[in-house]
């Protein structure tokens, strides 16, 4: 073996560079991840693959790409930090089984989070929400599902498009719950098919510290549909902005 590795020292060396120069890549600056669920459509669909950035938030533990590495000494457990917006679509690790989950950010340090008979209440205010069409589509495991699409804006005018089942689904009453310092409150835009923060036995409140970056693009996806009379059928997207 040490033969072999003194006769082929320049290859070895390549490689170790190569690897380095690719976790601190990965962990500074941008990373891509898979969608492996449908709690984002229609935003993201299984299949996609998206480009996070890393840069946003500031860096934590969960930011880099060594599997094992300790928390900062600091408030937040994270460095150059900064809170994302409401609105952004971010990923972050599980505050319990530490998996990868994409949400978009809804409530902020001091908000207060209630959903009433489907709809959205920050700060005791409503969301303002437009409907824009019911339509069926097929779900990935097959199942069809029948949704009604909105338009939804956030205070601060970030606008983005969601689905409901109905507004009597589980999760369509709940709170008020008041986001605590340091955490941040997620929800998912299929919002009768996503585990997210309204759930407060599953993930919670999801602590800033959890968070690994914005997404930003879906650079490739291998989703795909099948055309079906009365069904609606996503298109694959590459190279499309998240919003």
């Amino acid at each position: 073996m040490l033969k072999w590795l003194k006769k082929n020292k320049g290859d070895v060396q390549f490689f170790v560079i190569f690897i380095l120069c690719f976790g601190v890549f990965r962990s500074v600056a941008f990373a891509s991840y898979h969608i492996p669920s449908e709690s984002m459509v229609p935003t993201l669909e299984v299949g996609d693959r998206i480009v996070v950035n890393k840069l946003a938030y500031g860096y934590s533990k969960h930011s880099v790409w060594f599997p094992v590495f300790p928390s900062l000494p600091t408030e937040n457990g994270r460095i150059f930090d900064r809170l994302p917006e409401r609105g952004d679509v971010a990923v972050f690790k599980h505050t319990r089984d530490n998996i990868v989950m994409i949400k978009r950010v809804i409530g902020l340090p001091g908000d207060e989070i209630a959903v009433r008979s489907g709809r959205l209440y920050v700060n005791a205010a409503p969301v303002e929400r437009v409907t824009v069409r019911d339509y069926f589509y097929r779900e990935h495991k097959g199942s069809i599902a029948e949704v009604r699409q909105y338009q939804e804006v956030l205070p601060g005018d970030a606008t983005h498009t969601i689905i409901e089942r109905s507004d009597a689904w589980r999760g369509d009453n709940v709170g008020p719950y008041f986001v605590p310092e340091g955490h941040v409150f997620m929800m998912g835009d299929n919002r009768d098919n996503s585990s997210d923060s309204r759930y407060m036995s599953g993930l919670g409140f999801v602590p800033v510290e959890n968070l690994m970056g914005r997404t930003e693009m879906i650079f490739a996806s291998t989703h795909s549909c099948r055309k079906e009379e009365g069904l609606a059928c996503a298109k694959r997207r590459f190279f499309s902005k998240v919003k």
